[in-house]
Order: structure tokens, then C-alpha cells, then sequence
């Protein structure tokens, strides 16, 4: 198998704000191949990109993001920028032009409740874009891909798992499970390396991911290990790490 791909999380949160234009623009000028970012759906229909249900740790203001108005959002200043809330359309035009593959996550509500609807619309904007084909639709919850699987079968998807997450199933009946809903799972890196012989078992390679790997050494373990996948917040780093495993190999 080939060296797991790289993915950007929240664009590359550790390099530039979270979830903003800047850090998905700029993310376009490292050697990865692929980008993950949070989508949420207010009550005036919306969709916007950011990881929290609420505004409060990464933006000038507090509050639920499903209560803003519409158009709200570009009043809403992202931490440490003069930046706004992008919408889930400002971040696919962005990637459109380019062969990125796209993570695009379904939240749940500062209630912890999956939006109704929101598979339905985050799908069809993806359609809308004609990104369909390389996008994943992703989420904890697999009654929601359940509902992607449903409204959106021509679109992968992703499940993510961590040892919160497994929590109430257990783990191979959570990852048994999320493999009826899936086409890829990512398993939080502690999880992954604590039940590496049980989840490698499970999953196969091409299927299985880690998140998140951040400092070189981490980031070169699981360059090393057979799997599809890497998503990290040091996007630059672990381009520097791969670079150096595949020169080494040379």
C-alpha cells in the first residue's frame, strides 16, 4: 500500500484560525491531498463552516450558530482575524478548481442533536459545485450516514470514531456498525493505537484512517502503518515527514 494521504484538519488549524478562508486558501499551497472541515445548518437554512455549536471559543461573539439570521454571519469575527464565518458554498468554490478531495463533516446542534435536514442540503450543495465525486460526507453518528447513504448514495462517506464515541456500543460493535454506514472510518489515534491489532483486524487498509497525528515523530509512526489516511492539524509537517520517509526509501 502506498503512503497514507494527507488531510487538513479544520484546514490546518494549527498553522492558521480554524475553519477560515485564509487557512483553506493557504492550505492550497502544501503538497496534501485532501481537506476537512465542519458544516453547521441554522434556522434561517444556512450553512456554515465552523467546528462548534456554539460561537463562543472561536469567534468575537457568543451564542448557538443555529440562531443567527441570515446573513448573520458576516457580522461574526473569527478569533485572531478580521475574518467571518464562511458558508459551506465560500469554501467549495474555493476547492472546485482544484483535484482536492473533500471531508466535509455533519454537526449536531449545542443540544447534541444531528440538524433535520442537513444531509439533504450539505449534499446538494456539494452537487451544486460538482464535487460529488470527490467528496466524503462524515460524521460521530451513524444513523446520520445512515440518512446520507439514503439522500445521497452517490456521495462516500466517513464515519469517525474515538473512545468517547464507542462508549455506549463497544468497539467492534461500533465499528462493526459503522461499517454498514461507511466507506472510510477514521479512528482518533489513541484509539487507533491502543486497539491496533483488533481495529487493523476489522478494517481494511484502504478503508481506515488516524486523526490526529500533529508533531513529526507522531506524524512519521503513522505515515509508516498500513492505512489510508492521516488528518492533521500540521499539514506542513507531516508533508515534511512523508517526504523524508519517501527519500529515505529511495
Amino acid at each position: 500500500m502506498s503512503t497514507p494521504i494527507i488531510v487538513g484538519h479544520r484546514g490546518a488549524r494549527n498553522l492558521w484560525a480554524e475553519n477560515s478562508l485564509t487557512g483553506f486558501r493557504n492550505l492550497l499551497g502544501l503538497k496534501v491531498e485532501s481537506v476537512e472541515f465542519d458544516v453547521h445548518l441554522t434556522a434561517a437554512g444556512e450553512l456554515l463552516v465552523i467546528h462548534d455549536a456554539r460561537l463562543d471559543r472561536t469567534t468575537e461573539r457568543s451564542g448557538r450558530v443555529a440562531d443567527l439570521a441570515v446573513g448573520e454571519h458576516r457580522s461574526v469575527i473569527l478569533k485572531g482575524t478580521d475574518e467571518r464565518i464562511p458558508t459551506l458554498a465560500e469554501v467549495l468554490e474555493i476547492y472546485a478548481p482544484t483535484g482536492l478531495e473533500l471531508h466535509v463533516e455533519l454537526k449536531a446542534d449545542a443540544d447534541g442533536k444531528p440538524y433535520e435536514g442537513l444531509e439533504t442540503v450539505a449534499a446538494a450543495e456539494i452537487d451544486r459545485f460538482g464535487l460529488a465525486d470527490r467528496s466524503f460526507l462524515t460524521s460521530f453518528n451513524s444513523d446520520v450516514l445512515k440518512k446520507v447513504g439514503e439522500v445521497a448514495p452517490h456521495i462516500r462517506r466517513l464515519s469517525s470514531l474515538s473512545h468517547k464515541s464507542v462508549e455506549a456500543r463497544g468497539l467492534r460493535q461500533s465499528v462493526e456498525a459503522m461499517l454498514q454506514v461507511s466507506d472510510v472510518l477514521a479512528v482518533e489515534k489513541a484509539l487507533l493505537s491502543d486497539e491496533w491489532d483488533l481495529l487493523s483486524a476489522l478494517i481494511p487498509a484502504e478503508r481506515l484512517g488516524a486523526w490526529v497525528p500533529n508533531d513529526p515523530d507522531d506524524l512519521s509512526f503513522w505515515l509508516r502503518r498500513p492505512i489510508r489516511q492521516i488528518t492533521t492539524d500540521r499539514p506542513d509537517l507531516a508533508v515534511k515527514a512523508r517526504e523524508g520517509l519517501l527519500d529515505a526509501a529511495h
